[in-house]
């Protein structure tokens, strides 16, 4: 291993070791237990309430008008080129967040779009897309602490003897599931198509690790969880979600549909295991040191770390807040004045029962809401009074995965080898199999 200076070393260790702390690691605050990038944004939220619906708005016109301009301009490589630059779908989409957005805050229109329990419960001062603008201020702008220093190049480097037997992957996808899971699941479907085109994995290893280790992110449970007022409960249950995470990983590569995708590369390539070999005279920990050490050395601009936390805020804001507001208004409306969800989510109730969750008729809807966007069944759960139940969805809801209105909608747009019929089954699956898994830790807890 080569030798680095002590300058690279502290550069390595202090962000990543303040990355740890602020992302991962409950403290006690205020008589209970909080994440410090979650109490945090609950801090600045209290200070924006007058104007975080205003915020909210302009952002949301900024994200629709945008996409539109950028509908009838060629694609580049540029960051503002990718950030509105999107498929006519989810242009749409974004348009339908913004006309909703003006719709409730002026309450407008149909009273099914403004009412206190659809849209005006999303976008009030203290709803779901008012917390999103804080919690993504403080974790997009704090994220360079773990992805930008070395931590990522470290694990996933030593987690190569483990991603092959147990995963069938290769070892450099434990950094597309660590950049999902600290980060983001878009990152990681991002990330995991470039190396798809790249030449670096085959068929079926992108098409696994897109849809079965982009993750939803620490900051999406923790928003998940404040949803659901069970904040108290982080530890046990990121340890559950970490737990599905692992079974649903080690048994989702070994059925079908994945199990049944080529081993080829984009090029027709066959797998290549001796690639991931270690140079010669290496082994786990020297050579995830020396990539950690690499990557810290490549990023020691200040700038650069500011750059690339105000470019993760302007991306959450303008990708993610526009989908949630007009996702989560139109399937609140079906849960309020339809039978839709409660229709759908018929079949689950049999089992919701058989494995003694409590209020099993209104858990049963929030089983299949889930398909269209990861926030939703936690919204239509926080209700139910059982914490044992709202544990249950809230924590259902993080490893279904596959919700359209993000990861599923990237994968769809990606080159990444699956369809519509393929999320579908893996969606279904996943549920499945995290059932019992699910109810026997919310037993033990409750």
């Amino acid at each position: 291993m080569k030798k680095f200076s002590l300058s690279t070393w502290l550069l390595f260790l202090l962000p990543s070791i303040a990355g740890v702390i602020l992302f991962m690691i409950p403290l006690p605050i205020d008589g209970g237990f909080q994440i410090p990038i979650a109490w945090l944004a609950s801090l600045l939220s209290g200070v924006l309430e007058p104007v975080v619906q205003w915020l909210a708005l302009i952002t949301l016109l900024i994200a629709a008008i945008g996409s539109i301009i950028f509908l009838f301009l060629p694609k580049e490589d540029t960051f503002i080129n990718n950030l509105f630059k999107v498929t006519p779908f989810w242009t749409v989409t974004r348009i339908v967040g913004a006309v909703f957005a003006i719709l409730i805050i002026w309450q407008l229109g149909p009273e099914a779009i403004w009412s206190e329990n659809t849209g005006g419960l999303l976008l009030s001062p203290t709803g779901l897309v008012s917390f999103l603008f804080t919690i993504f201020l403080f974790a997009g702008l704090l994220l360079p602490l773990l992805l930008n220093f070395g931590l990522l190049e470290f694990f996933g480097t030593m987690m190569v003897k483990i991603m092959r037997p147990l995963f069938k992957l290769p070892g450099r996808s434990a950094v597309d599931a660590l950049t999902s899971w600290v980060g983001d699941g878009t990152i990681g479907v991002l990330l995991t198509s470039r190396q798809y085109e790249e030449g670096y994995y085959t068929k079926k290893e992108a098409a696994i690790i897109g849809s079965t280790f982009s993750v939803v992110s620490i900051t999406f449970c923790i928003v998940v969880l404040e949803q659901v007022g069970l904040e108290n409960y982080f530890i046990p249950y990121y340890l559950t979600v970490l737990l599905c995470g692992v079974v649903l990983a080690f048994i989702m590569p070994r059925i079908y549909p994945l199990a049944g995708k080529e081993d080829t590369h984009i090029d027709g390539r066959p797998l290549d295991l001796d690639a991931e070999k270690y140079p010669k005279n290496y082994n786990a920990v020297t050579h995830g040191l020396e990539n950690a050490l690499n990557m810290a050395n490549k990023n020691r601009s200040l700038r650069n770390f500011f750059s690339d936390g105000i470019k993760n805020v302007v991306d959450m804001y303008i990708g993610v807040a526009p989908v949630v507001l007009a996702f989560g208004t139109i399937a609140l409306m079906l849960a309020e004045y339809t039978s839709v969800f409660t229709i759908l989510g018929k079949p689950f109730e049999p089992l919701l029962l058989l494995f003694g969750i409590p209020e099993a008729a209104a858990a049963a809807q929030t089983m299949v809401v889930g398909f269209a966007d990861m926030f939703l069944p936690s919204i239509l759960g926080a209700s139910i009074e059982s914490e044992l139940t709202r544990f249950f969805i809230a924590t259902m809801s993080v490893t279904q995965l596959i919700y359209m209105s993000e990861v599923g909608g990237l994968l769809l747009g990606s080159k990444i080898p699956v369809n519509f019929k393929d999320l579908l089954v893996i969606f279904l699956l996943r549920t499945l199999i995290s059932f019992p898994i699910i109810a026997a830790v919310a037993h033990i807890l409750f």
